[in-house]
């Protein structure tokens, strides 16, 4: 089964929940309408569909190596990512004065989302260089912007992440690697480094490291990080490539999923330290870093929507072959493909529904993030960042908790079949795990949608999202239909559950810390359930209006049962997920640590 990039719900979701036409009026983003959208999205479908996508399977089964310090990559990664780059898909979303198109985020996440469905494993290149540009357009000087962007933007070369050291994991208050002041304004770098994604491989012509490291006398804790560029190879004033930098790939990690991508332990320093400039100011890397990090978790929550789209697509493809059993209401007399009974209906419809959910939550939170950087007006600016800031943990965190689900179903529905690697499907589960961990754990996520966007300023930005919520079962009302009245039901019960939570965020966050964070990972889940679900229902409304005038009916009619599913399965539960926040922490926090 081939990958189909879903182009008619992305474009869907952009202009009818999204917004696009009004972006598209905001200055810088005047050439980036619904055409140029679709004639994006268009060709990159036909790229990842024909050259990324059919290098899947082969990743998995022909995984990266590692022999004396050097990363061969699966066959045809080299040449897929040459393409990539060729094409001007690393630039998307990038400035225009460093080679890249400018384009919203809101088209570059569901390009993201189509890269991350036809091969999760390649596409975590890209993804880390887009964290690294960002970093450095933030932070980084004139003369490092000139030198390392163009080149990064047009896929010469690639970027990393380097946070994780062997005793500093989540906590990096814990990083030990540190960096020596030069006479010449450098700094050498000692230190390891573990789990880097694409640390070490054999696609681009250099790789540029953005590493953690702790200067010489610095504070310690957080305080005293900083962040430093340490390429492969150094870079000459002219942006030629010099000698061969001290950072060496000493192993890459043997993992459960995304076995293509090399996960490399970087040693510094071992042939008398490796050359770094620093980016910004000394003892404020960790703020930098973290501009990467958000980037890269949206990111990922998209990588989480792309694997459950690609999960579902394969499962469909299989119950529509597979012949098992007479249907249960006697509607044929023999045997039938399975996509004809009941429960196999029912887990590929939670597997479309969750995914398009999360599609749509994932593409009005990129909308907010473009108004936010784009639009004239300074408080309507304040008020998207808000938004999208609160809706970073939920696309990352409940997005990619989604798609372990959702590739679990993809398995179900294969039967003993998807417990076989060749059918394809186990490899989606497998990959899925990765992204409840990277880039924060999920209860990372939950920790800050607790304490950064929720107690933090009273549960005022929550509560703006519950008032557009409300707004949005006020229409449900008016619209009449069956199908609007039950999703409103359930819509209104999970929006009065969601307050009821954040009030008891705001009341106990300092008063009784522990339970509150006993029930953090919940609240995230029932947020994004929430969300996804609200999403759903401004769908419906859309759909039903397009559907009254005949427009892309079969879509349309879709869409509203999808939507109607989603409110009476997943939505629904809610309310429950509530209770075991607000009145289930004694059952977390009473056991004593001697009886676990």
């Amino acid at each position: 089964m081939t990958y189909r990039a879903p182009v008619r719900d992305m474009l869907f979701c952009m202009q009818e929940l999204a917004g696009l036409q009004a972006l598209s009026q905001l200055p810088g983003f005047e050439e980036a309408g619904i055409d140029t959208a679709q004639a994006v999205l268009e060709e990159c479908a036909r790229f990842n569909e024909n050259v990324v996508a059919p290098l899947n399977w082969e990743g998995d089964k022909h995984p990266s190596s590692w022999k004396d310090g050097q990363v061969t990559t699966t066959p045809g990664f080299r040449q897929a990512f040459r393409q990539f780059g060729e094409g001007g898909w690393q630039g998307l979303q990038h400035p225009v004065e460093f080679g890249g198109q400018g384009l919203p985020k809101t088209i570059g996440a569901a390009c993201i989302e189509m890269i991350n469905s036809a091969n999760l494993s390649f596409a975590l290149c890209p993804l880390l260089t887009d964290g690294a540009i960002e970093a450095l357009l933030t932070a980084g000087t004139d003369e490092q912007k000139a030198l390392y962007l163009p080149r990064m933007i047009d896929g010469s070369w690639t970027g990393t992440m380097n946070l994780t050291e062997p005793q500093a994991g989540s906590d990096l208050a814990a990083v030990r690697t540190r960096a020596e002041p030069q006479p010449d304004g450098t700094y050498k770098i000692f230190g390891t480094k573990i789990y880097i994604t694409f640390g070490e491989h054999d696609m681009a012509d250099n790789i540029v490291h953005l590493v953690l490291a702790r200067v010489t006398g610095a504070p310690e804790g957080v305080k005293g990080i900083s962040l430093f560029i340490v390429p492969k190879f150094l870079v000459n004033a002219d942006g030629s490539l010099g000698a061969r930098n001290d950072v060496h790939c000493v192993s890459i990690e043997h993992k459960l999923g995304i076995k293509a991508s090399p996960t490399a332990v970087l040693q510094y320093g071992d042939h008398g330290g490796a050359i770094g400039t620093l980016v910004g100011e000394e003892n404020r890397g960790l703020e930098y870093m973290f501009i990467m990090m958000n980037a890269a978790r949206f990111a990922v929550g998209t990588q989480g929507i792309a694997l459950a789209e690609r999960a579902y697509q394969k499962a469909v493809a299989y119950a529509r072959e597979r012949v098992q059993s007479r249907p249960v209401d006697g509607s044929m007399r023999t045997a039938a493909p399975i996509i004809h009974h009941p429960d196999v209906k029912r887990m590929l419809m939670t597997m479309r529904a969750c995914t398009e959910g999360c599609r749509a939550m994932a593409l009005t939170a990129a909308a907010a993030y473009d108004a936010a950087h784009a639009h004239p007006d300074a408080e309507v600016r304040q008020q998207n960042q808000a938004f999208y800031e609160f809706m970073v943990p939920l696309v990352k965190g409940y997005s990619t908790e989604m798609s372990i689900d959702v590739a679990s179903l993809g398995v179900q529905v294969h039967g003993g079949m998807g417990f076989i690697e060749e059918t394809g499907a186990a490899q989606y589960y497998r990959d899925a795990k990765i992204l409840t961990i990277y880039e924060g754990t999920t209860a990372i996520q939950a920790n800050d949608l607790v304490g950064r966007k929720t107690a933090r300023d009273g549960g005022a930005t929550a509560r703006a999202i519950a008032a557009r919520i409300e707004q949005t079962e006020q229409a449900l009302a008016a619209s009449g239909s069956v199908h609007a009245g039950a999703v409103r039901q359930h819509l209104q019960a999970g929006r009065e559950a969601f307050l009821r939570v954040v009030d008891f965020v705001v009341q106990q966050a300092k008063a009784d810390p522990n339970a509150v964070f006993a029930g953090s990972v919940p609240y995230l889940m029932l947020a994004g359930n929430l969300v996804a679900g609200w999403q759903l229902a401004r769908s419906l409304l859309v759909a039903e209006e397009r559907l009254a005038a005949g427009v892309d009916e079969p879509f349309m009619a879709a869409k509203i049962i999808t939507s109607r599913f989603y409110a009476d399965h997943i939505l629904s539960k809610v309310p429950g997920v509530c209770h075991s926040i607000v009145e289930g922490s004694e059952g977390v926090t009473h056991m004593a640590l001697e009886a676990f």
